[in-house]
């Protein structure tokens, strides 16, 4: 007599089967039933949660437009990007808004007092609306961090220390961190765009430290700039192929720029063979 193994959602078919004739065989490749918890953990979503400065932050205005914002439609229906990037933060402000005081202590920091978390990492941390297992948490700041005045400064060691607070939090979850280097402002050196940007050492270390991938994207954002011949130019951000793709400044994005800048972040995710590419359209 043959057994049949009882998975919840399937006890018709047991049923039947036990019924006094012979059944069809299932086929090979359509299995009888699927368990309901796999099918339940199939139909999961996934949250890609962003963190990060203007440059990937959602626009107040038509310009700037930061990449983040262009980020959601490059994925399938079960994926949802939070963009939580704000304009002119540093990590340390991203997380302790409000707390980071205007002088620095013996090492050169800014003064954290209290060390209380902004609500907006307090709600990405909380069990019940925040990340879960299975999410993801891209992580760029390093653009408003080399400021040399408080509250935004944040020091080489210091940069890295919150990066690592970041991800254990993450880690803690079963939520997966992408580190990326800031984003290039557009700068030309004769017809050749060059990268403006420090904290690439500060990132690609936390990555090794912290076991997480790394995703140059200074290094990629200005070798899209020479692709698209950006350079040379005058200086005029409101007119030609630069004036289509930044605001009036060399630093911010218009929305084709922004979405030119979200493909280049999508691509890496493909090169890289990061498993959140497997969501990508």
């Amino acid at each position: 007599m043959r057994r049949f193994k009882r998975f919840q959602g399937c006890a018709v078919l047991v049923v039947s089967l036990v019924l006094p004739f012979t059944a069809a065989p299932a086929s090979a490749d359509q299995p009888d039933c699927v368990p309901a918890a796999a099918a339940s953990a199939s139909a999961a979503s996934v949250k890609v949660w962003l963190a990060g400065d203007s440059t990937m932050a959602n626009p107040r205005t038509s310009c700037p437009v930061g990449w983040g914002t262009e980020f959601d439609s490059l994925f399938k229906d079960d994926v949802t990007v939070v963009n939580n990037a704000v304009a002119g933060r540093s990590i340390q402000t991203w997380l302790y808004e409000s707390n980071v005081q205007s002088t620095k202590d013996a090492a050169g920091e800014c003064v954290v007092s209290p060390k209380t978390f902004h609500q907006r990492w307090l709600t990405m941390l909380d069990p019940a609306n925040g990340m879960k297992a299975g999410d993801y948490l891209m992580i760029q700041f390093g653009i408003n961090d080399g400021d040399r005045n408080c509250p935004r400064h944040v020091g080489s060691a210091r940069y890295k220390e919150l990066l690592a607070l970041m991800t254990k939090a993450a880690k803690d979850r079963g939520v997966t961190p992408i580190f990326l280097t800031p984003v290039s402002a557009i700068r030309c050196s004769g017809n050749t765009a060059v990268g403006t940007r420090g904290f690439l050492t500060e990132t690609f270390d936390a990555g090794r430290a912290g076991g997480v991938t790394v995703i140059d994207l200074h290094k990629l954002s200005y070798t899209l700039y020479n692709t698209l011949r950006l350079c040379p130019n005058d200086g005029d951000y409101t007119k030609g192929p630069v004036g289509a793709f930044f605001c009036n400044d060399h630093t911010h994005f218009e929305a084709a720029g922004a979405r030119q800048i979200a493909g280049v972040v999508a691509k890496a995710l493909r090169d890289q063979r990061i498993p959140l590419a497997g969501y990508l359209r």
